[in-house]
């Protein structure tokens, strides 16, 4: 702490407290006190503000509102410029200074239609206005309208050539314009790409595959796996889908998200159960041992497919063929998902086959 002669000397005010204590001075409040009608000071101030001409007064409000920007404080200096635009000055050099001012102030606040909205008074009041049309071009900017941000450059620079600021405003602009108009081209060109890879999926689940698609409601929530060709084969002939396996007798299911069509489904069942993999946990009996299980299949028309050993998945879809002369049939493809079902050999085997018939009967 300062002393002067061991005396403590009385420490400065910190900034926010110096402002703090400019508000309750009429002279530079920012705004009214409830009982400002009985303060003698305060109406004085206000008649002043409004003594002269229309021109004095807004010329008085606009170099307040200066003050306020330069403190970067725009929404008190929007304040006084619109005040300043309130009074109706004659001289238009004013109105426009207020309304250009006005429209930066909104600038800093991300009000960009007000924005517009002043720059395009102004430009009526003065069509060669470089900040107005240089302001609406910020603005159509942050708007990402970057075709009128470079119309109001151009109408600009035709009077003005010279102004930096202008010019550097225009090429962000065209560059902004560039890459917004190449992300479009990129999005079209997936969307192109999405839809021709679902026309092929469609040719091949019908012509090739026998596999009926089955809308899902949007209600029903989506699977996040979904058909694809094979990225490994360039002719686009072999296909991935996902597969459902379920085991009625558990009540239970396993989804192989990626299944190659041409991969036997002995391939998958090896991986899965013993001796190749842990027993499952829901297996109370320990019946789920590859060598020991089944394959079912079943068509839209509910014919049933027994899956040999040695069959692959484009094997079953072609076993799914209606026979010639009936209706069509095939493998139906639910939430772009096949189902099997997957049995122990024997007593549970038998049983299932037997309810299925009898359903399918019913």
């Amino acid at each position: 702490m300062a002393t002067q002669d061991g005396v403590p000397l009385p420490q400065p005010l910190p900034v926010d407290e110096k402002l703090a204590a400019f508000d309750s001075v009429p002279l530079f409040m920012k705004s009214l006190p409830e009982d400002a009608a009985d303060d003698v000071a305060i109406s004085a101030l206000q008649s002043l503000a409004y003594e002269g001409t229309p021109d004095e007064i807004a010329q008085n409000f606009k170099e307040q509102g200066n003050d306020y920007f330069k403190g970067k404080r725009y929404r008190e200096a929007l304040g006084f410029y619109t005040q300043g635009v309130d009074a109706k000055p004659t001289d238009n050099t004013i109105l426009e200074a207020l309304l250009c001012n006005r429209a930066a102030c909104n600038l800093e606040l991300q009000n960009y239609g007000s924005v517009l909205r002043d720059c395009s008074k102004a430009i009526s009041v003065n069509p060669k206005c470089s900040k107005a049309y240089y302001r609406s071009a910020l603005a159509l900017i942050a708007l990402e309208r970057y075709d009128e941000a470079l119309d109001c450059c151009d109408r600009c620079l035709q009077f003005d050539k010279e102004n930096k600021a202008v010019q550097a405003t225009r090429e962000k602009a065209a560059k902004l314009k560039e890459a917004k108009e190449r992300k479009e081209r990129e999005r079209q060109e997936r969307i192109r790409q999405e839809q021709l890879k679902q026309e092929r999926l469609r040719a091949a689940y019908k012509v090739e595959r026998n596999i009926i698609v089955v809308p899902v409601p949007d209600t029903v929530a989506q699977n996040p796996y979904e058909p694809d060709f094979d990225p490994e084969d360039s002719t686009h002939n072999t296909l991935i889908l996902p597969v459902l396996f379920l085991y009625p007798q558990y009540a239970t299911s396993d989804l192989i998200s990626h299944f190659q069509e041409d991969t036997p489904f002995s391939a998958h069942l090896g991986a899965m159960f013993p001796p190749n993999a842990p027993q499952p946990e829901w297996d109370k009996k320990g019946e789920y041992v590859d060598g020991n299980l089944v394959v079912y299949g079943f068509t839209r028309r509910q014919r049933l497919l027994k899956i040999g050993k040695k069959m692959t998945l484009r094997d079953v879809c072609k076993a799914a063929k209606a026979k010639e002369g009936e209706p069509r049939d095939g493998l139906e493809l639910k939430d772009g998902t096949l189902t099997f079902i997957v049995l122990p050999k024997g007593e549970e085997e038998q049983k299932w086959v037997e309810d299925f018939k009898k359903n399918r009967a019913s």
